[in-house]
């Protein structure tokens, strides 16, 4: 510790689509939801996080919940600024006599363009950080999990994030093959508002099909230990009277299908590229599945059944990037040759 480390701060940020976590002296600071609240005549954030998430599809004609990103990607650059400000400041606690200036390690999906890496750089400096480090999803997941990311073998993970689905194949401290689809969380709720719509002709809103994805997501037909059966209430679409419609976990499985084959093929396609030799480590040890997506009932069996590959999933999946994104902040100096 030098004698002028109280002035500088170091924060490792995962900014998900879907909740953007972030890591403060090796501790879980801040979990919230990547969402925020706008009085639209005056521009100024009204809420952040899970307070803002509460007003989603509740607001008047003043306030708009905006969420900053889409696609694992940056979506609306003020947003996003005024975002990380505030969930900074929510990490910080009690105003000080100062601000500390602020070296971030902030996650980023692998398939990202310049321009989309730029906009990141860009929104973490407005938002007071002073060095900006940036480190790619699958790595961080990797760092996370605990696999030893410089050793002479190959490890293959799948992040399904809220916005994006990463699959990298890592060997010796970088990426061999990767492929960052736009298929993940999102499109499995979209798939469930959609099929409410049509198959039971009941309107439910984004926050609804989140939480019937979360009481009875399934990637599997045949489950074990199936949930029971999740009640929806909301109005008819023909009448708008009120109506519950109990959903089983046999139909979500039916309905996110196409989304959850999608993820399937872009898994082959990066086991396709990948040499001989680090398939066969692969193979070995397994698939390791992290993110929100992870949670999906039966999927790492799906997954392990389709491929003839050993799927598991990381302990406490949804954190696995944001612990990876800390230790790579703890070790900017090792890990140097993973940070952009």
């Amino acid at each position: 510790m030098g004698l002028f480390s109280f002035l500088t701060q170091d924060i490792a940020i995962d900014l998900g689509t879907a909740n953007t976590i972030i890591i403060m002296n090796d501790k879980m600071v801040v979990n919230e939801p990547s969402i925020v609240a706008i009085d639209k005549k005056t521009e100024k954030v009204i809420a952040i996080g899970e307070k803002a998430r509460q007003m989603q599809g509740k607001t008047h004609d003043y306030i708009k919940t905006i969420r900053p990103l889409r696609d694992g990607v940056i979506a609306d650059f003020n947003a996003a600024e005024q975002m990380i400000r505030g969930l900074i400041k929510m990490a910080n606690g009690k105003s000080r006599f100062f601000s500390p200036s602020l070296r971030i390690v902030i996650c980023i999906p692998s398939g990202s363009t310049e321009v989309e890496l730029r906009a990141v750089r860009d929104s973490a400096e407005h938002a007071g950080g002073r060095d900006v480090y940036m480190i790619y999803e699958p790595m961080a997941a990797a760092l996370g999990i605990g696999l030893d990311v410089e050793a002479p073998e190959g490890n293959m993970i799948v992040d399904i994030g809220g916005g994006t689905t990463e699959i990298a194949v890592i060997s010796l401290g970088g990426i061999v093959s990767n492929k960052s689809i736009r298929i993940a969380g999102d499109d499995l709720t979209d798939d469930i508002q959609e099929y409410m719509r049509h198959q039971h002709n009941i309107k439910i809103g984004e926050r609804t099909a989140e939480e019937i994805k979360i009481h009875v997501g399934a990637a599997s037909a045949e489950l074990a230990n199936p949930p029971a059966d999740f009640v929806v209430q909301g109005p008819n679409q023909m009448t708008s009277l009120p109506i519950e419609v109990p959903v089983s976990y046999k139909e979500i499985a039916h309905c996110i299908e196409k989304s959850i084959s999608k993820i399937e093929i872009a898994i082959l396609a990066a086991l396709e590229q990948t040499p001989p030799e680090l398939y066969a480590d692969i193979v070995h040890n397994g698939i390791y599945l992290a993110g929100g997506g992870a949670l999906l009932r039966g999927l790492d069996k799906r997954l392990s059944d389709k491929l003839n590959i050993r799927f598991q999933i990381a302990d406490d999946p949804l954190k696995a990037v944001a612990r990876g994104t800390g230790i790579a902040l703890n070790n900017v100096d090792r890990y140097s040759f993973l940070i952009r």
